[in-house]
This record gives C-alpha cells, sequence and structure tokens, in this order.
C-alpha cells in the first residue's frame, strides 16, 4: 500500500488570497467562520484583503497558516486520500495534530493564535530576526553562530532545513552580525526572513510557561495518525508526549531534514503539502530527488493530487 504523508508549513508562506478559492466550496467556508468566531475578530478577511504585513504579524500568521491547512487536509479526506504519518514545519506542527485528531480545529486556531501573541511577548517584532544561510555545513555555521552569541548577541540555529539550508535565528543585532562571519567563512547567501520573532531560539523560553498553561487547558487525542515531531524527528501519537515536545519546540530547532528522512525510511513515497505555499515540496525535493511531492494550494492542484491518487495502490 502507498504510503503519504500530509505536511504542513510554518510562518513565511503566509500571503494575502490564501486558501480564497478553496473557501468558496461550502465545506470549506466553514474553516473561515469557525476560525473568526473562535478568535473574535475576522481573520478571513485580513486572509482575504490583507493587508500582508498585517497578516505576517506571528499572531495572525499562525492561525491564519492552520486553517488553510486544516481546510486542504480535509478535502484530502473527502476524496479517499489517507495519510500514513503528518508533519508540519513548527507552528505547522499544530496543523498535523489537527490532521492526526489530537486536536480539534477549534481548540488548534485558539491556541496557535495564543502561541503567537506569548512570542510576541516574549520577543516584540524588530528586536529579533531570522535568516536563511545557504551552501554552509552545519558544523561551520554551529561554530560561528556560537562564537557570536559568547560575545553578548544571542543567535543561533533555528530549522535544519535540508542540505545547505539552515535558518538562524536571536536577536537582530546577533543575527546581522551572524549573517556577515558566515558569508566571511564561505556561505553562498544569507536571507533575511519575512517572520516577526527570533522563533526556536533561547528567546522563546518566557513563551513556553504560557503555552503550557494552554495546552493543560484543551482536550487532546491520541493521534489517530502518527507525527512527526519537530524536536525528536520521531512518530509520536501519545498525547502527553505530545504536549511536552510542543513546550520543548518553542526554543528547540526544527529538524526537518530529520524528519523528511525518517518518513522516507518509514516507507513514505507521497508527500502532499497542504498550504499557500510550496516551500516545505522544495524541501523535501533537495533532501531526496526520488522522492514525489505534491503541493496542493488551489482547485487545480487538489484536483490533480486526488486525481493521481487513483492509481496508488
Amino acid at each position: 500500500m502507498t504510503k503519504v504523508a500530509f505536511l504542513f508549513p510554518g510562518q513565511g508562506s503566509q500571503k494575502v488570497g490564501m486558501g480564497v478559492e478553496l473557501a468558496a466550496q461550502e465545506e470549506s467556508q466553514q474553516f473561515f467562520e469557525s476560525a473568526d468566531h473562535e478568535l473574535g475578530f475576522e481573520l478571513s478577511k485580513l486572509m482575504t484583503e490583507g493587508p500582508q504585513e498585517e497578516l505576517t504579524v506571528t499572531y495572525n500568521a499562525q492561525p491564519a497558516l492552520l486553517t488553510v491547512g486544516a481546510m486542504i487536509a480535509d478535502r484530502l479526506k473527502q476524496a479517499g486520500i489517507q495519510a500514513s504519518f503528518t508533519a508540519g514545519h513548527s507552528l505547522g506542527e499544530y496543523t498535523a495534530l489537527y490532521a492526526s485528531e489530537v486536536l480539534s480545529f477549534e481548540d488548534a486556531v485558539k491556541t496557535v493564535h495564543k502561541r503567537g501573541l506569548f512570542m510576541n511577548e516574549a520577543m516584540p517584532a524588530g528586536e529579533g530576526a531570522m535568516a536563511a544561510i545557504l551552501g554552509l555545513d552545519l558544523e561551520t555555521l554551529t561554530e560561528v553562530t556560537r562564537q557570536v552569541t559568547s560575545e553578548g548577541n544571542l543567535v543561533q540555529p533555528a530549522n535544519l532545513n535540508c542540505p545547505g539550508q539552515v535558518v538562524i535565528s536571536g536577536t537582530k543585532a546577533g543575527v546581522d552580525e551572524a549573517c556577515v562571519r558566515l558569508k566571511e567563512a564561505g556561505a553562498k547567501r544569507a536571507l533575511m526572513l519575512d517572520v516577526s520573532g527570533p522563533f526556536h531560539s533561547e528567546l522563546m523560553r518566557p513563551a513556553a510557561g504560557k503555552l503550557g498553561d494552554v495546552l493543560e487547558s484543551i482536550k487532546m487525542n491520541e493521534a489517530k495518525v502518527p507525527v512527526i515531531a519537530n524536536v525528536t524527528a520521531q512518530p509520536v501519537t501519545e498525547s502527553t508526549e505530545v504536549k511536552r515536545l510542543l513546550i520543548d519546540q518553542l526554543s528547540s530547532p526544527v529538524r526537518w531534514e530529520e524528519s523528511v528522512r525518517q518518513m522516507l525510511d518509514l516507507g513514505v513515497t507521497q508527500f502532499i503539502e497542504c498550504g499557500p505555499s510550496k516551500v516545505l515540496s522544495g524541501l523535501v525535493r533537495k533532501i531526496d530527488r526520488s522522492a514525489t511531492v505534491w503541493p496542493v494550494y488551489d482547485e487545480e492542484t487538489l484536483n490533480a493530487v486526488v486525481e493521481a491518487s487513483k492509481e496508488w495502490s
């Protein structure tokens, strides 16, 4: 039997217009309506009309991406496509937990909005930063960031995405300095990311306790489909472990390359990215060219994977 993984992107994939075409279908429109109701403001209007700057702020981007990912996952399930595993990049792990039936949509969308607020409080927008470093080995990158941190400006590896691509996170000054030194050390490029904080760094620790309180207050089920956790790159199904890993995730690196290799080792051959961009699809291809990847973000791409799935045994 063909093994399928549903993948869910994190921050940086948000864009004005996300999910609008899919939400024209009644069964998908309910996600917009539910998100607006649970959050108490018109998230759907922000997703539909923007502005992009406001959509990108972490406490808006997180529920917006979760809403679109959940919408797509449900449409795939309705079409008869079942996942063997789910995985999400950072914020996307919550969407994976929804798809694996650990969290209800209502609890998930409220939790990630609060997660965004806590992350923003931990380091207000503009004081932290993240940058993608291309074409440098992890050992050199780790040493350079350690040196910059020791001089008083924290910066560290945050997203271990694929061979030759690692995202660093920290104070704005630390990331800026690290980018200069990493290019001097041989990095091909250093690209600042369109995010509003230093996610997956020690600077997020103040948010962890608050997030823990929220997670304690909501119902979590055992996963119907194993979720590959960011922190360990291992499958998890037990709700208590899920909760612990979500708290650790705030200040720990996202081990995405290892997560994809784990799924490949477990026999996954079809990866479906559920979100408004093709970021994860590109990373999977860089990790293993033999993997088949389907980015789904509108009716056309949804229909393409549904049609292809008819040939999967």
